[in-house]
């Protein structure tokens, strides 16, 4: 027997009509390259939606067609998410910080037909666009006022292209298993692999990360989402912020600075915001140089890589309570949030502080287990640690024009590439990447777990582990330490501070110190490229 309830589809299209039926008067504050502070309202960003379908429409779009972005975080790039896949059309989000040949093979294989870009990125592509051989044209972010001179060929000014088209668009009625969004991964190893998202996911994973257990966002609460537009749809925020009523902050291209970050938040009221540690890391160096403060930020979800315990303690004296989040961007992104049950606030702070640290407990709508390399399912009691193994309607099935089997899923399972251990309680831990993992002696040390220890010297800026060769023990940890600026901790020093912090026989022999550790397009420290510096190096 069938239930009889109707089955409308679950598409960005219904959202968008709902956000601009019910919070019409939202704001939507905007950091741009040719307005520092602009502002607009959700109703107001709709109604441009319409007038860019149209824009769309008459530049001979079809339907499935990819439509690029290289852009900031800003009401234009938010105007785009709804116009491209609302009108059929997939948003294909690029990463500018990605190397010239990576995104000339991403905008290659996706088959992009149109690139809208900010300003600042118009010279890459300018030296790019011949070996762009799907690209029709450009789209530059602007007004007509701060239109730049470029060689770029068939070019448009964005506000030139919507002026004057219609306010009422007849949007098409879409499955809502059609294609909304497409986004590459960083492409750490091999090519970038296109993850293709549908308007049915992106809905499911905005309600699931709307539940109150998670970011619970509301209309009267005020977001800043940090993490870029540009990577695995900001996390759904995007999509999260309209279906709450809930005010938007996008700091545009000053999203990596502390000072702008700091008057955002105070001269917009920002209650909640998203983004990667070393984001935040940028804003507490301000707060603890100026003096300032940031009276109205309640909360901060940190993702990307795992949070520094000594980043959660000094949040913790500015009255900001981190959340830790745990997700990839084939999951869309979210998988877990770190949200204490009840019991453990009354837990001793340390004690405390060590299941805040951990990545969260799976939220509705992702399944997860941990397996042996043989595939056998290990237990839940925060000790065996294995490969971290996920499944759910947000979770992609394969990869854009690869086969199935390339998306590494064992029995259905998708294989996320962590080492992971969950407790009794659910509270999962990523403890490694399966390629960074050092094995020592036939043991497995957590490179994270080091680093974290680390972090927490207060002469240390940023740490990371990598494992190197050993004569004896086949591999062991190396440290490699940024020195706080005005500081200069000495090599033995950091390595008797690890004593009692984590396992003896995890303690690094060696600790050398560089001026910068490399980081990937999204933020996180590539330890590739940390093998390769210290490729050389043996103990």
């Amino acid at each position: 027997m069938l239930g009889q309830m109707m089955d409308d589809a679950l598409t960005i299209t219904s959202l968008m009509k709902f956000a601009a039926r019910v919070f019409p008067d939202t704001e939507i504050v905007s950091v741009t390259g040719d307005n520092p502070r602009h502002r607009s309202t959700f109703g107001e960003a709709f109604t441009r939606v319409h007038q860019l379908a149209n824009a769309l429409a008459k530049l001979g779009c079809a339907p499935g067609d990819r439509i690029a972005t290289l852009a900031w975080n800003d009401y234009r790039h938010f105007e785009l998410y709804y116009g491209i896949s609302s009108s059929g059309y997939v948003c294909h989000t690029i990463n500018p910080r990605l190397f010239p040949e990576q995104i000339s093979y991403i905008a290659n294989h996706a088959e992009d037909q149109w690139v809208f870009v900010d300003p600042v990125f118009v010279p890459m592509l300018e030296q790019l666009q011949d070996a762009l051989t799907t690209v029709r044209g450009y789209v530059i972010l602007t007004s007509k006022a701060a239109m730049p001179e470029t060689t770029l060929k068939n070019v448009r000014c964005y506000e030139e292209l919507i002026e004057g088209e219609s306010e009422n668009f007849d949007w098409p009625e879409l499955d809502e298993n059609s294609a909304c969004s497409l986004c590459y991964t960083s492409g750490t190893t091999g090519n970038p692999k296109g993850v293709l998202y549908s308007h049915r996911s992106t809905v499911l994973h905005s309600l699931g990360t709307n539940s109150k257990a998670t970011l619970g966002l509301a209309p009267d609460e005020t977001i800043m989402p940090v993490v870029p537009m540009f990577h695995v749809n900001a996390w759904g925020c995007v999509y999260g912020a309209a279906m709450a009523g809930t005010k938007l902050v996008f700091p545009g291209p000053k999203m990596g600075d502390g000072e702008t970050l700091a008057a955002l938040i105070n001269e917009e009221s920002v209650t909640f915001a998203m983004g990667v540690p070393t984001v935040w890391l940028a804003l507490l160096n301000y707060l603890q140089e100026s003096g300032s403060k940031v009276e109205t930020l309640q909360r901060l979800v940190v993702g990307g890589a795992a949070c520094p315990r000594s980043l959660m303690e000094a949040m913790d004296t500015y009255g900001v309570a981190m959340h830790v989040g745990w997700g990839m961007t084939e999951m869309s992104p979210l998988g877990t949030y770190n949200t204490l049950l009840p019991w453990m606030n009354d837990l001793p702070e340390q004690e405390k502080l060590d299941y805040r640290l951990k990545a969260g407990r799976l939220i509705y709508g992702v399944e997860m287990r941990i397996a042996s390399e043989d595939g056998k399912e290990l237990p839940w009691d925060g000790k065996t640690p294995g490969r971290l193994q996920v499944r759910g309607p947000w979770v992609c099935k394969s990869y854009y024009k690869l086969d199935q089997s390339d998306a590494h899923l064992p029995d259905g399972w998708f294989d996320t590439g962590d080492v992971a251990t969950i407790d009794q309680y659910g509270f999962m831990q990523i403890t490694d990447r399966t390629k960074d993992v050092i094995k020592s002696g036939g043991e497995w040390i957590s490179s994270i777990d080091v680093e974290n220890a680390a972090m927490g010297h207060e002469d240390v800026a940023e740490a990371a582990v990598i494992g190197v060769p050993h004569p004896k023990w086949t591999e062991r940890p190396l440290l490699i330490v940024v020195k706080r600026p005005g500081s200069d901790p000495q090599k033995n020093d950091l390595l008797a501070y690890l004593d009692g912090k984590i396992a003896k026989w995890w303690i690094p022999e060696d600790c050398v110190f560089v001026d910068e550790i490399p980081h990937t397009a999204t933020g996180k420290m590539s330890k590739k490229d940390l093998r390769d510096m210290f490729n050389d190096y043996s103990y």
